[in-house]
């Protein structure tokens, strides 16, 4: 089901002023945490808090897409690297 660019930021006004856990916000409009979560990533109001996380951001951005990091490219073992302190 599509929602409404209306429907997803009223979801994030009310994630956001309520104080109720966002899984109890999802389930009463219907829809999974996680799709709450990138809303509220998407139509957080206001600007990022500092250049540093503006620029993370639009990585994020960047990466999503499939795009690789001018950095990275030289670098294959940088491609399948695996985290090692995730767990």
């Amino acid at each position: 089901m599509k929602h409404t660019e209306d429907f997803k930021r009223e979801a994030v006004r009310i994630a956001l002023s309520r104080g109720l856990a966002r899984t109890r916000v999802a389930a009463d409009l219907g829809i999974g945490k996680s799709t709450l979560v990138k809303w509220i990533v998407d139509y957080r109001p206001g600007e990022p808090a500092s250049e540093e996380q503006a620029d993370l951001a639009r990585e994020n951005e960047r990466l999503r897409e499939g795009r690789i990091p001018q950095d990275w490219q030289d670098k294959p073992s940088k491609l399948s690297h695996k985290d090692r302190h995730a767990r």
